[in-house]
């Protein structure tokens, strides 16, 4: 019997950039406004949409002005809170132009990881947070940040729970408003999801911190739990399992949006989310990229979609 549950859960969705940003093939900005309508149309209130990044390190999000500018046009996301990452000040303003009320920033726990994924030492990123923080939160923006490589890194291998609980508290002291802790390799287990959130919470509210998994080893639902006993409401997740990370070698897409809901709903925590509009959205995902996505509850679902049509 599980304890502690929450009535609710924050999902946040993060496949329109997480997941779109390791794809090779261009897709047209049309088509990924259509894949977050129809991800806002499930119910999902909190998406990121794009990243301010330079073209020259991800191409696939290029369009990201463009694309911000007609979702916040777009009167069928009105009453959705989209974000974008931004890794500067000139990315905060390309944001801010667009009209985001919410920019996304991001850093590593792992020194290594943060030198192949920024160029930047932590310190050196801290730094960039806390400048790019000062002015946004100075414009009344709402800040998250994303803390990639928490549990482990591909370079460095296990990352102990003090380095992110030290970067968490600097972070909070800067203004950030949430914090999405990220297992990026997929290589989490739910003892240490325990243990990190148990030390996070004696120096901060949990109110404060998001979880962000990836599946690459299998555990992403049962840290999912871990994190939800332990006190997290808020976790990350991407359309049909989508994404991954360029600077992490073997790390497999993220959490699948339509698994956590599924789960969510078997346990009784309410979402807010409609899990057949949200398989909807999976659908129009793989057709936009030609290809099955590796998300096992849309599987299932179009297996037995299928099985009724031809009944």
């Amino acid at each position: 019997m599980f304890e502690r549950l929450p009535a609710s859960i924050q999902v946040v969705e993060v496949g329109p950039r997480d997941g779109l940003q390791n794809e090779a093939a261009t897709i047209s900005t049309a088509d990924k406004l259509r894949l977050i309508e129809a991800l806002a149309q499930a119910g999902l209130s909190q998406i990121e949409i794009t990243s301010f990044v330079s073209p020259k390190w991800i191409p696939q999000l290029a369009d990201g002005p463009e694309l911000a500018k007609q979702v916040m046009q777009d009167p069928a996301l009105a009453g959705v809170n989209t974000s974008a990452l931004v890794p500067n000040l000139k990315g905060y303003e390309g944001a801010k132009t667009a009209g985001l009320k919410q920019i996304n920033l991001f850093m590593s726990a792992s020194e290594s990881h943060s030198k192949r994924n920024i160029n930047k030492s932590i310190s050196e990123a801290l730094a960039t947070m806390a400048e790019v923080a000062a002015v946004a939160k100075a414009d009344g923006k709402r800040v998250r940040c994303y803390v990639s490589t928490v549990f482990a890194c591909p370079y460095e291998g296990k990352i102990e729970p003090q380095a992110s609980v030290d970067i968490c508290k600097k972070l909070l002291a800067m203004g950030v408003d949430e914090i999405s802790l990220g297992d990026t390799i997929g290589a989490a287990t739910p003892n240490q999801v325990t243990t990190l959130i148990a030390m996070l919470s004696k120096e901060m509210s949990l109110s404060k911190l998001a979880l962000h998994f990836h599946d690459t080893r299998g555990t992403a639902l049962a840290n999912v739990v871990a994190g939800i006993e332990s006190g997290i409401t808020i976790f990350d997740a991407s359309v049909g399992g989508l994404g991954g990370c360029p600077y992490a070698p073997g790390a497999s897409g993220n959490l699948a949006t339509e698994d956590l809901i599924y789960m969510l709903d078997g346990m009784g925590i309410k979402t807010g989310v409609d899990l057949e509009k949200l398989t909807n959205a999976g659908v129009l995902a793989q057709e936009i990229l030609g290809r099955t996505l590796p998300g096992r509850y849309l599987k299932a679902r179009l297996a037995e979609r299928a099985q009724t049509c031809k009944q």
